[in-house]
């Protein structure tokens, strides 16, 4: 068979679509997700988007490859298939995929143009941001590809070959189903972590980076306890305690 260079999708003979392997869309997509969050967090915690302007670029130029040359060519999707090489292929749809990637392409190229050309941050970069890693994360933990399920709202004919086979109306096995005390059990989960949380049974723990050293500093910071006049006058004074580690 002659190869085409800019065909999307792979042509398999019992099925009657273009496909694509599923496994190693998932491990590319967890990839993105990986490097996306520690961009992102990056930014957050540091205020410094240099970390996030090189992911928003290697996003783009991966999914312009995935939509306008080849998926094949996508450097995500070759990493995807190098880790998942020894297992079995599952078989997707590629014609929903393409939909669902060209929307990433979409916000990849919003958040290219305001923070790698305009250099700002604003509330819509943050909602794209979180866009992202809302697709990514259940693209790779679920096998849920939500803009795949945005396609059959825009395409009569409807997808095909879907993760898993949602695409198809079948009977849940039994294993499947959600025991109504499975329900009970993760909400009694929760509320007993929420009641941890908001009691305040785990108090702050103290920065233990120093802690081979607080035996040593705890007669040195006594007289760092003593509150100054100006800390008292702006109202800082139990901070100026909490700053110099007194009870």
């Amino acid at each position: 068979m002659k190869h085409n260079l800019f065909n999307f999708g792979e042509k398999i003979s019992q099925y009657n679509v273009r496909v694509l392997n599923e496994r190693e869309v998932r491990a590319a997509a967890g990839i993105l997700f990986f490097f996306a969050v520690i961009s992102f967090m990056l930014a957050i915690l540091n205020g410094n988007f240099y970390m996030t302007k090189i992911f928003v670029i290697i996003f783009l130029l991966d999914f312009f490859l995935r939509l306008f040359i080849n998926p094949k060519y996508s450097p995500s999707l070759i990493l995807g298939r190098f880790f998942v090489r020894n297992q079995k292929p599952e078989y997707v749809g590629a014609a929903q995929k393409k939909f669902a990637w060209g929307i990433g392409f979409i916000l990849a190229f919003v958040m290219f143009i305001t923070i790698v050309i305009i250099n700002t941050f604003s509330p819509l970069n943050g909602l794209i941001c979180m866009a992202c890693l809302l697709l990514l994360f259940f693209e790779s933990s679920f096998g849920i590809c939500l803009g795949c399920k945005m396609y059959n709202a825009f395409n009569k004919e409807k997808a095909k070959l879907c993760p898993g086979g949602s695409c198809e109306t079948h009977k849940k096995e039994k294993i499947q189903k959600i025991d109504p005390r499975q329900i009970i059990v993760v909400l009694v989960f929760f509320v007993i972590i929420f009641f941890i949380v908001s009691s305040g049974i785990i108090k702050p723990g103290k920065d233990l980076r120093n802690s081979d050293n607080t035996a040593e500093t705890t007669n040195e910071n006594t007289s760092d306890c003593k509150v100054p006049d100006w800390a008292i006058k702006i109202g800082h004074e139990e901070q100026y305690k909490e700053h110099h580690g007194c009870n």
